[in-house]
């Protein structure tokens, strides 16, 4: 199967740099790539080459919850003979007849990235939050190289997870590509989502044809493009290594400032880096989804219409984030006989939960008290 996979992605890339003339050049260095670091290998009398391990993720995700003074149960929650989701769940018997809230974290993510809400939610109503199939402390199984496929197994395993809990309907949170798959699964699973909150949702809009006619992509630009394109897109994390942790908090020290009020340190790079430096699975099967520059190639706006009326939707932006608001403002043209809500937090960027958390829990607990 590996040998087919590889077979499949060189023939994939060939396709590719033809467009571009680099065929030949870049087809060898791939083939050398393909073959010497594409799984971080190294022999097994060195360190492992990128100092990471699922004990270390454990570790980890352990700090990134350790402010959070609600008390939460955590589990796997086996979905089928190979695969199980990391599960947290907080629930009293206050609120024990609530309907539940169920988290969906966006690509890259990981339950931990919530612990700036779990505590306000879970005063309120049940609290469910799962690492999704591929990513996290879940299973990271082979997903299918097609687009539609691998959303479905994505949507099949959120269903199979939630008949395991036990819950008979939820209201769905989604942030980026948990925004995506929360309209999938509803579309599919109508009976069982009460309202839909996506949060800076991924994946909606189609790749405008005037982009490239507009703005013309420079050769030297598709040449790249071309090049990095068999690579998913945090390989460079994995490729660099023991100076991975380093380059994550040289590029990213905005995370560090994200959770400032529950760490001085280090704490949630090296939970961001830990959570993706692992088998590249959901990475894989998210870069499988797209088309270049990040667009999807099933996008959803094609789909809402197939979404039941009765479903309201809550879509939350960040004033200064750079994901295009606009599909909010065309899912509430779509769909006029339906609630569309749209929720702008000023001062928040895409990470609009960490960035302004009081503010964002306020308003999605305002949405939630909607529902009962």
């Amino acid at each position: 199967m590996a040998e087919q996979a590889a077979i499949s992605n060189r023939g994939l890339v060939q396709r590719a740099l033809s467009v571009v003339g680099v065929d030949s050049l870049v087809g060898s260095v791939w083939g050398y790539m393909d073959t010497t670091i594409r799984w971080c290998w190294v022999p097994s009398w060195l360190p492992a080459w990128c100092p990471s391990s699922q004990s270390q993720l454990q570790t980890a995700e352990n700090m990134m919850l350790r402010c959070v003074e609600s008390p939460f149960s955590k589990q796997y929650v086996h979905i089928s003979d190979c695969n199980r989701l990391w599960t947290l769940s907080s629930s009293s018997e206050r609120v024990k007849d609530r309907t539940p809230v169920v988290l969906l974290h966006g690509f890259g993510g990981g339950v931990g990235l919530w612990a700036q809400n779990l505590d306000a939610f879970s005063q309120h109503r049940p609290v469910f939050t799962l690492d999704m199939l591929g990513f996290g402390q879940s299973s990271r199984p082979v997903f299918s190289t097609d687009s539609q496929q691998a959303e479905e197994q994505f949507v099949d395993s959120i269903e199979q997870w939630r008949a395991k809990v036990g819950l008979d309907s939820m209201i769905l949170l989604g942030h980026n590509l948990g925004g995506y798959l929360a309209v999938s699964y509803s579309i599919k699973h109508p009976g069982r989502v009460k309202h839909i909150v996506l949060v800076e949702p991924w994946g909606f809009p189609e790749r405008p044809d005037t982009v490239e006619a507009e703005h013309p992509i420079p050769v030297w630009i598709k040449a790249l493009g071309a090049m990095f394109s068999p690579f998913n897109p945090l390989a460079g994390l994995r490729l660099v290594g023991p100076l991975g942790p380093t380059l994550l908090k040289t590029l990213r020290p905005d995370f560090k400032k994200k959770f400032s009020s529950m760490f001085n340190d280090n704490t949630v790079s090296e939970y961001i880096y830990h959570l993706n430096v692992q088998t590249p699975s959901g990475e894989t099967a998210f870069k499988n989804m797209t088309i270049p520059y990040g667009w999807a190639k099933r996008p959803m706006l094609q789909r809402v219409a197939q979404l039941q009326p009765e479903i309201p939707i809550t879509i939350i932006y960040g004033s200064r984030s750079s994901i295009d608001c606009n599909s909010g403002s065309t899912i509430k043209e779509m769909r006029p006989q339906s609630h569309v809500e749209i929720i702008t937090i000023r001062g928040a960027g895409h990470y609009v939960y960490a960035d302004q958390p009081e503010d964002f829990n306020h308003r999605v607990l305002q949405v939630c008290d909607e529902v009962d």
